[in-house]
């Protein structure tokens, strides 16, 4: 069976939509962010503060190729579309979804920023980082779900309509 392989924004809900997905469609689950953790054993926040973004992405991208799994729900971090090698791996193993919801969603549901382990530059704001990614996101989706103003099962319902 094909993996759905779940692409977004930080805040857009793939690792929450990703376990009620799983559970509906009798997948199994994987959240890249934890492989990361456990490759590392250390936190996200606490690779890119001690390390910088540079290692981080590496690190980021190397998981992503090492993941063979099939018959996956997978949700990555909102980096991942960064790395055209992992992106096309996923795509021929299964089907990209985007889950996009407005900057204003992101912004009113990202209150932690500075713990997250969310890569910014300096200087960057959640907005550049959203005009940044965007493109990038259709680009490598398969599928795009509006999930603004939806719920985490009618984001779900969709996702196995359109998957």
């Amino acid at each position: 069976m094909k993996n759905v392989i779940l692409v977004g924004m930080p805040a857009c809900g793939k690792s929450t939509i990703g376990v009620v997905l799983a559970k509906t469609m009798n997948k199994g689950f994987v959240d890249t962010d934890i492989l990361i953790q456990q490759a590392e054993s250390r936190t996200l926040q606490e690779i890119i503060d001690q390390e910088g973004n540079d290692y981080f992405h590496h690190v980021e991208e190397r998981v992503l190729l090492d993941f063979d799994g099939e018959d996956y729900v997978v949700a990555t971090g909102g980096s991942a579309i960064y790395f055209d090698r992992a992106m096309d791996k996923f795509k021929e193993k299964g089907v990209v979804v985007y889950i996009k919801v407005t900057l204003d969603t992101i912004l009113e549901r990202l209150n932690n920023i500075r713990s997250r382990g969310v890569t910014l530059e300096k200087g960057q704001t959640i907005a550049d980082l959203y005009e940044q990614r965007i493109p990038l996101y259709q680009k490598h989706a398969d599928v795009v779900i509006e999930a603004d103003g939806l719920s985490v099962e009618e984001v779900v319902e969709k996702m196995i309509e359109l998957v």
